[in-house]
């Protein structure tokens, strides 16, 4: 958001995203380069987030990572979406 918005924005969104992920940013300092321009640290930091969200949790909780395409999480959630679908159907 920091893209397209600037960070002393008074807008509400802005305001409450900057809150949450400030904490983040600096937390992951060590591991951005200090090349990167500092409205693209975010962008940087959010690829880590997936890699661990895609690849270190999913190993964690036992399924195997089978790809680039394959989000093993998420088909589950969708299986038991259409399962209470199906009950209050």
């Amino acid at each position: 958001m920091a893209i397209f918005v600037s960070e002393n924005s008074d807008f509400f969104f802005m305001r409450a995203f900057v809150k949450v992920t400030d904490p983040m940013i600096k937390a992951m300092s060590r591991l951005t380069p200090s090349f990167l321009v500092d409205r693209l640290r975010p962008l940087y930091i959010a690829r880590f987030l997936f890699m661990i969200r895609f690849y270190i949790m999913t190993a964690l909780l036992g399924y195997d990572v089978m790809g680039m395409l394959s989000f093993p999480l998420e088909s589950e959630i969708a299986i038991v979406i259409y399962d209470l679908g199906q009950i209050f159907k």
